[in-house]
């Protein structure tokens, strides 16, 4: 039986939403702006996918949301869509990591994959993964430095919003920036939330929170 996803990626500035059927995205949304706009937009994008899609609120058969790291605010905003819905519908609610979906985008053969979301000065909230999207290293906040990665020899491929501050410091020759992948879309959160749905990987409608930022960054340092 097909299934017809809703992903809803609002962790960072863009506001994205596709629905995707088995894995496949049919019709994605999306806006990314210095403003978050995400309150307004949001919902307007949810109308227009499924409307394109020629699909109805009950054909869904589970949402999917970005759980972050991310911002406070778009996060919020997401979630908060994500779970009204999925309770409304009486149907599932998927969380997909932010930092996995950043990395979707990159289509390398070689190599690791390092997405980065810009927290504030030299600080990031960066995961590794293989180019099959293993992840090898979980989310970690860090101050990147000239000796940040430097333990590891293989191609790295950087993406994300914050590549322009850290081409200052990360300087090795096996580093290489992918400058035109910036934000998550929930166009790559189509697969990822596909495979969670199949393996029947859900998470709880009402005590779902997603990793936002700022306490994110407050248990990091308490270590």
């Amino acid at each position: 039986m097909m299934a017809y996803i809703l992903n809803i990626e609002t962790a960072t500035k863009n506001c994205s939403v596709s629905v995707a059927k088995d894995g496949e995205t049919i019709v994605c949304r999306e806006m990314a702006e210095q403003g978050y706009s995400h309150a307004e937009k949001l919902h307007v994008f949810i109308e227009e996918v499924l409307r394109e899609a020629d699909l109805k609120f009950r054909d869904l058969a589970a949402i999917a949301v970005s759980q972050g790291p991310g911002s406070y605010t778009g996060l919020r905003i997401g979630v908060s869509a994500a779970k009204g819905l999925a309770f409304a519908l009486g149907i599932p609610l998927i969380a997909v990591d932010t930092l996995a979906v950043l990395a979707a985008q990159a289509k390398v053969s070689d190599g690791i994959i390092i997405p980065m979301i810009d927290a504030r000065r030299m600080e990031v909230y960066s995961a590794i993964f293989d180019v099959n999207l293993h992840k090898i290293r979980e989310v970690q906040a860090e101050i990147v430095t000239e000796n940040s990665f430097s333990e590891l020899n293989s191609k790295i491929y950087f993406v994300g919003d914050c590549l322009e501050k850290c081409k200052t410091v990360l300087l090795k020759e096996n580093f290489f920036f992918l400058d035109e992948i910036i934000y998550p879309s929930a166009n790559e959160m189509s697969e990822l939330s596909d495979v969670s749905y199949k393996k029947n990987d859900m998470v709880d409608v009402a005590y779902f929170e997603p990793y936002y930022l700022k306490d994110f960054m407050i248990a990091t340092k308490s270590n």
